[in-house]
């Protein structure tokens, strides 16, 4: 598979739910300026994938902080959406979810960035942190029972502004705060000194 990294993400004009009201197309373009999280399930109702949407929810106010939005997508009908949304929490739905949640029924979306499993006609858990000018950044593609850590895409995107706003890497394990480094021999070289230090 061809990576993305790099490249303008690939856009697309589709229905999505976005604070349980059905919005007859959504694209990328629209949220240019922002970070967008796009990040694909395998299916509505399932078990894993309520987890995981719930807890991008919960995660609501530091996306906000960041200026950066996160928006999920499956291959399920915009109707399977609504119906998922306005079942409680407790029953397995994902009511209070408010980030867009696209709907990908001819599995374009999903083929385009490379996560469609074609025998089983669902996504892979992919995730694609794209810039403010559209370019895909960041990208990590999980199997079915493997939920995505939600603190390390918030990881991600700090550590991308930070390199956006003065120019300097972000070693292993890098969190806001941490030093950075130039990226070059000497600004390595400092880093490890003040690391061993």
């Amino acid at each position: 598979m061809q990576t993305l990294i790099g490249k303008q993400a690939p856009d697309f004009k589709a229905k999505a739910v976005i604070e349980g009201k059905i919005v007859d197309q959504l694209s990328l373009a629209q949220y240019k300026g922002k970070y967008i999280v796009l990040f694909f399930y395998p299916l509505d109702f399932t078990f894993v994938c309520p987890t995981e949407l719930i807890a991008f929810q919960e995660a609501h106010e530091e996306f906000a902080k960041r200026d950066a939005i996160p928006m999920a997508c499956s291959v399920d009908s915009h109707f399977s959406h609504l119906a998922w949304l306005n079942t409680p929490r407790q029953k397995g739905g994902i009511q209070g979810v408010q980030y867009p949640i696209i709907s990908d029924l001819n599995k374009s979306i999903a083929r385009d960035y490379g996560v469609l499993m074609q025998e089983e006609g669902i996504s892979y858990r992919g995730l694609f942190l794209i810039d403010r000018e559209g370019k895909i950044r960041h990208m990590v593609i999980n199997d079915l029972p493997l939920g995505r850590s939600v603190s390390e895409v918030l990881r991600i995107i700090d550590a991308l502004a930070h390199y956006e706003e003065n120019g300097e890497v972000c070693p292993a394990n890098w969190t806001k705060g941490k030093a950075s480094m130039k990226p070059t021999q000497e600004g390595l070289e400092k880093w490890c000194t003040a690391d061993i230090a």
